[in-house]
């Protein structure tokens, strides 16, 4: 589909269109259980093209963070499993594939809530990131890494006693540290001040313009979401019920009213209310 498609309700084929980048991901019909009983995902499909930023957004527990630990390879550790559908990477099935694999193919996962080490200093953090690399441009890409994250390099105690804004920074960083070709961003602006939320998302589009890393953003500020990524995917209940360009999502009535805070000047019934939510989780 192409960026400029219409919003539009549910996965489809995809029309030909020459000047739309080719899709460095794909995720077709994707199915995820929990536990061997709780089914997660239900038929999600999407697709990211590369040097793109794509948004996944939607409600708490609606799957978004099962859809990115899918790509990364992480859902074993808590207990799930792909049972249907397909995940391509450039063309290759990576869809039960081990995490390191994926990670030294190009996709690196920066998790909720930061996940960096917190009794280990920055420096030791960094290095951790390249831990898939047997090359000899480690210590330059350290370098790089303090160029886009300049407060990083004034910090040498413990990662732990970091900001939580220089703690998403160290994240990010120990993202760049693998040199992935995709990041999986899972709510980088969670707890963070407005003025951090800006200045995080602002490295994010430096990230993608400067290096050409495509990039999968799940998040809760759909503003900010929506700012940055060129095309986004709503899900509910473990599927994707709503998609298309940022254009298309921001000035879509629903989208305004149920995650941009809007909707026109009148306020909408209950009664609308539920009859959207109907429609938008095709019950």
């Amino acid at each position: 589909m192409s960026f400029a498609d219409p919003i539009r309700a549910e996965a489809g084929a995809a029309p030909h269109d020459a000047t739309r980048p080719p899709d460095l991901l794909e995720i077709e019909n994707l199915e995820v259980v929990y536990d061997d009983v709780v089914l997660v995902l239900r038929g999600v499909s999407l697709t990211v093209p590369k040097g793109a930023i794509v948004t996944l957004l939607g409600p708490n527990g609606a799957g978004k963070s099962t859809t990115l630990k899918s790509i990364s390879g992480l859902l074993k550790a808590e207990n799930g499993e792909i049972i249907a559908g397909d995940i391509r990477f450039d063309g290759e099935t990576i869809a039960h594939r081990l995490p390191d694999r994926i990670v030294r193919g190009g996709i690196f996962q920066i998790m909720e809530g930061r996940r960096i080490i917190a009794d280990m200093t920055v420096l030791e953090n960094l290095r951790a990131g390249a831990y898939t690399r047997r090359d000899r441009e480690i210590d330059s890409d350290i370098e790089r890494v303090y160029a886009y994250f300049p407060r990083l390099r004034e910090r040498n105690g413990l990662a732990g006693y970091l900001s939580g804004g220089e703690q998403q920074m160290l994240a990010i960083g120990r993202a760049l540290m693998a040199r992935p070709r995709m990041m999986l961003l899972d709510e980088p602006s969670m707890g963070l001040a407005p003025l951090l939320v800006q200045e995080v998302f602002a490295i994010i589009e430096r990230l993608n313009s400067e290096l050409g890393i495509t990039m999968l953003l799940v998040e809760q500020n759909a503003h900010m979401a929506l700012k940055v990524a060129q095309y986004g995917y709503i899900m509910e209940q473990g599927k994707i019920v709503l998609d298309g360009s940022r254009e298309a999502l921001t000035s879509n009535e629903d989208v305004k009213e149920f995650y941009l805070g809007g909707g026109g000047h009148a306020r909408k019934s209950f009664k609308n209310l539920k009859s959207f939510r109907r429609r938008k989780r095709w019950l």
